[in-house]
């Protein structure tokens, strides 16, 4: 810590050094003064400008605001346009107005393909599901002494971690760094997050000085890039030190023979690396599991090693104690004492240091305090128990070398167990699994075919799918019929029938027919990846229940170690004054108490209540088709008293169609070019429905310029000096009997103005879900209120209402962003309203990031700003996932007050049983040493009878 303040405070010198002697001085602590408190008030990076503002309603250079001024966050979207799935962000100028980016129609020419090169065919890959975010950027801050500062989002797998104490210490670790920000840590997935401004301190840094300060390794885990392992001929070194060829970013050694390669896909192809971008052809290594399933594998292989080879040392220390051997008490305890003494060194040893750090450098009294006092006391006891042996005055105990020795196998063969079954559990609800690990490969004719590595595919491949396999990744099919099971990836139980043209999701399970699949996303992008990456978000949040929890096991050990000097003085004052012991008798009668106490306690129980209740709900939602981005989301979902809809896109389909045409002036071949000019770039439903209708009638887009899209209201742009606006009547002033009866006929109305002359209305009508009318009825029967918001005119809106049974008490049509925003403010001013509100759209971002809880109702299409305001996701449109998101909250609360009854339950007997105060019933020492064995496991199994729930 020293040596970070040391080197800030050298570069907060260098601005002053051209200052006279007084001055520099002054001037020097005044900006180190200002330079510190400007650091911690940095809030980190921000991903994507547009879509961070809007989630987290933080202030705008676009367009200052006070954060708590009365009418509420000023919104900023984003349009998309694409080339090949490029994504344009867009930004409100001025009040409730966007600025829509134009996007060039062909991609650049430094874009295309190099020869020998693999190249997609857009500037980049979605999928369909368009979980992946549209952009990821640096947020830069500037600062007065070092100039930018540039803030990367670091995620790095960590080795060791076995509880919430190892998750403790290394939250300590790394707080003493004012360079980091937004720290989350994950026992579960052995994984740790956080913003560090790279400008002040690298990654490698960090690492080394977790490797200095606590008991963990670390590896950083790239997510800028591809990465591959291969084998070269000469071993890793040699491929190593060669120049980088284009489009590979980093080449690491792994070992003697692997080496890591990251690489950028859509400049080289991954079989174009092996085969072309080095002095040699390279071979493919063989795969690995995820990173996070990866470090518990070692974790689990290293506690089972320790385990075995204390074991190997501990059998014949209790064979020499108990077997009926020929009486030799000197060289039967000479072995032990060396055995034990080896155990002692080898296999307890490592938990010194750890728990001299914790103590001494972050002030942390954590779990392995206890192993280390409970071990070393019995140690020390029995090579003073083998002392007064040697002498001819052996003590009332006898030997203690079996005792000490077992303590330390059974702690590890308790560690050993609930890492094992930590890591079963987590495997057990990888979303990854569903990742197909081999890829059918077709040629460019579709005539011969061959089996790859799925790691090997790249852009512009196409892959067949056989009967009743699954998809390897995200693409579209090109040939064939069949129909494909999605409901491992959606949660939707009936086939889906899939054709040319049908887009196909990673880890869908085939039918019977034979499907032709252009790739669309690799196996690192697609679908698959996409919801594991969030599931793994949500795992990495703490809900308040587990920071609760934490904040107990802090105390937990402290308070052990109290009631073992409490329990270690009462047994010597019992002991002297009620049995008649003599003192020595008593101090050793008293260590066997106070031993035992400090070995049966188990914070890890608690620790792990809610993180692993938390883990295996996120697996179990990911199945059914509901994607959660906290803990917080799964724990205060089960009280929700009130759910408010959109309505387009989200109780109706969202498939406007357009069903009535009139053009008041004529000129209808003249008009339609500009309107599709006009709206050929928007997603907006009604917009893209206009646009649909008029492309399939063959219309070419005329040129428009300058097109804004106005919130709430409609576009507007020019074209050839003439102004250009469409959208609601209300918005354009329109009294229009056209448009009159369109309405009254429940009908949305889109008009059209050119220079102020109303030239064009389309009448537009959409369906309602299938599942909207159950969803609806089973929350009222729930006793959950029901509303509808839309910025639809009034006549649809009351239609799909009525249709519903939702009360025009709980209506609001004509709705702006902002007007949702309020109403759901409205609801929230009781205290006791727990508020869901369920939308697809970008205006409904605001009202996702105002309710307790937002669900964004994914479409393929969805808005991206939608989906990172939301705090859950519904991978496809069907909103009994919300029934299924309050009863998995339910389940899952269940659970976590299951677990936390069972710890505290477990631990207030154990240590009152360790600590004698039952006298007649008691934990001998060296079977105390099972209790973190008997503490986790039950914690463990309620948490995994979460997967057999039905939702």
């Amino acid at each position: 810590m020293e040596s970070h303040r040391r080197l800030f405070d050298e570069s907060t010198n260098k601005n002053s050094r051209f200052l006279g002697d007084q001055a520099q001085s002054r001037a020097c602590d005044e900006h180190i003064s200002s330079a510190r408190h400007k650091y911690r008030a940095v809030e980190g990076i921000m991903k994507c400008v547009c879509r961070t503002l809007k989630a987290k309603n933080l202030e705008s250079c676009c367009r200052p605001h006070k954060r708590n001024a009365p009418k509420g966050p000023d919104t900023i979207y984003e349009t998309e346009a694409k080339c090949g799935g490029k994504t344009a962000c867009a930004c409100i100028d001025d009040e409730n107005e966007i600025t829509v980016a134009k996007v060039p129609l062909s991609c650049s020419p430094a874009a295309a393909a190099r020869p020998g090169e693999s190249r997609p065919q857009g500037c980049k890959p979605q999928s369909k599901t368009n979980l992946k975010p549209a952009c990821e950027v640096s947020q830069a801050v500037t600062d007065v002494e070092k100039g930018e500062a540039h803030l990367e989002h670091v995620e790095l797998t960590v080795n060791g971690m076995d509880c919430s104490g190892c998750e403790a210490s290394l939250s300590r670790a790394l707080a003493t760094f004012p360079e980091i920000h937004h720290l989350q840590i994950s026992v579960i997935l052995a994984r740790a997050a956080f913003d560090l401004d790279t400008s002040r301190l690298s990654a490698d840094q960090v690492i080394a000085y977790i490797g200095r300060a606590t008991k963990f390794t670390c590896e950083k885990v790239s997510r800028k890039s591809r990465q591959i392992e291969v084998i070269h001929p000469r071993g890793s070194k040699s491929l190593v030190q060669q120049a980088r060829p284009i489009g590979i970013v980093d080449v690491r050694a792994v070992t003697e023979t692997t080496a890591l390669v990251e690489y950028d896909p859509a400049l080289v192809g991954a079989r174009a690396l092996l085969d072309r971008s080095f002095d040699v052809p390279l071979t493919l290594a063989p795969a690995r599991p995820a990173e996070s399933v990866e470090a518990g594998k070692k974790q689990v292989r290293r506690d089972g090693l320790i385990t075995l080879g204390s074991s190997i040392l501990t059998i014949p220390v209790l064979v020499l104690a108990w077997a009926p051997l020929p009486e030799n008490p000197v060289t039967y305890g000479s072995v032990s004492l060396a055995l034990a003494t080896i155990i002692q060194v080898c296999i307890a040893g490592p938990f010194y240091p750890v728990a001299f750090k914790d103590l001494v450098f972050f002030r942390l009294i954590g779990v392995e305090l206890l192993i280390v006092l409970s071990t070393s006391a019995a140690y020390l006891f029995s090579v003073i128990a083998f002392a007064y042996q040697m002498k001819g005055e052996p003590l009332s105990t006898g030997a203690f070398f079996a005792a000490s020795t077992l303590i330390v196998s059974l702690i590890m063969l308790g560690r050993f167990i609930s890492a094992w079954a930590r890591q079963r559990a987590a495997e057990s609800i990888s979303v990854r699994t569903l990742q197909v690990p081999i890829a059918v490969l077709l040629d460019d004719k579709s005539t011969s075919e061959r089996e790859i590595d799925a790691r090997l595919l790249q852009y512009r491949d196409v892959f067949k799918v056989g009967p009743h396999s699954r998809i390897v990744t995200d693409g579209t099919v090109i040939r064939g019929h069949s129909e494909v099971d999605e409901s491992m990836v959606t949660g939707e139980s009936r086939p889906v029938a899939k054709g040319a043209g049908s887009p196909v999701v990673a880890g869908s399970m085939n039918g019977p027919g034979i499907l032709h699949v252009h790739l669309r996303c690799l196996p690192g992008d697609n679908t698959v990846s996409a919801i594991a990456d969030m599931v793994d978000e949500a795992k990495m949040s703490k809900a308040q229940t587990q920071e609760i929890a934490d904040r107990v096991a802090g105390y937990f050990v402290p308070v052990v170690v109290g009631i073992t000097i409490i329990t270690f003085v009462g047994w010597i004052g019992y002991g002297i004054g009620k049995r008649g012991y003599s003192g020595s008798e008593a101090v050793e009668n008293a260590v066997t108490y106070a031993i035992a106490v400090l070995i049966v306690s188990c914070p890890c129980a608690i620790g792990l209540c809610v993180p692993m209740v938390i883990a295996i709900a996120g697996g179990v939602a990911a199945k059914h088709g509901v994607i959660f981005k906290t803990g917080q989301t799964i724990e205060i979902a089960r009280k929700t008293n009130h759910v408010v809809f959109d309505k387009t896109g989200t109780l109706t389909e969202g498939v406007l169609s357009v069903v009535e045409e009139i053009f008041p002036e004529g000129e209808e071949m003249s008009i339609k070019p500009l309107i599709l000019g006009l709206v050929g770039n928007v997603k907006h439903p009604v917009s893209a429905a206009v646009a649909r209708s008029l492309k399939s009638q063959g219309v070419c887009p005329a040129q428009v310029d300058k097109v804004k899209m106005l919130v709430g209201k409609g576009l507007q742009g020019t074209s050839q000096g003439s102004k250009i606006a469409a959208g609601n009547c209300r918005w354009l002033g329109l009294q229009h009997s056209a448009i009159r009866d369109l309405a009254s006929r429940g009908l949305t109305v889109f008009c059209v103005v050119i220079d102020t002359h109303l030239r064009a209305v389309f009448g537009l009508e959409d369906s309602i879900r299938e599942d909207s009318q159950g969803v609806i009825g089973e929350l009222r029967t729930r006793n959950i209120a029901v509303s509808l918001v839309s910025g639809d005119d009034d006549g649809p809106v009351q239609r799909v209402a009525s249709r519903l049974g939702i009360p025009q008490s709980h209506v609001r049509s004509e709705c702006s962003p902002r007007d949702k925003l309020e109403y759901l403010r409205d609801i929230m001013r009781d205290g006791q309203a727990v508020v869901m509100f369920c939308g697809d759209g970008t205006n409904d971002a605001p009202a996702l990031a105002q309710a307790n809880i937002g669900i964004h109702v994914n479409e393929g299409e969805g808005s991206e700003v939608a989906q990172s305001a939301a705090d859950a996701i519904l991978v496809r449109p069907y909103l009994g996932g919300i029934l299924s998101l309050i009863d998995l909250s339910r389940a899952a609360f269940r659970r976590i007050m299951l677990n936390f009854c069972w710890s505290f339950t477990y631990n207030l007997f154990a240590v009152l049983l360790a600590a004698g105060l039952f006298v007649r019933w008691r934990i001998p020492p060296q079977y105390a040493a099972l209790g973190e064995l008997v503490s986790v496991l039950p914690v463990i199994g309620i948490a995994l009878l979460l997967r057999y729930i039905k939702l």
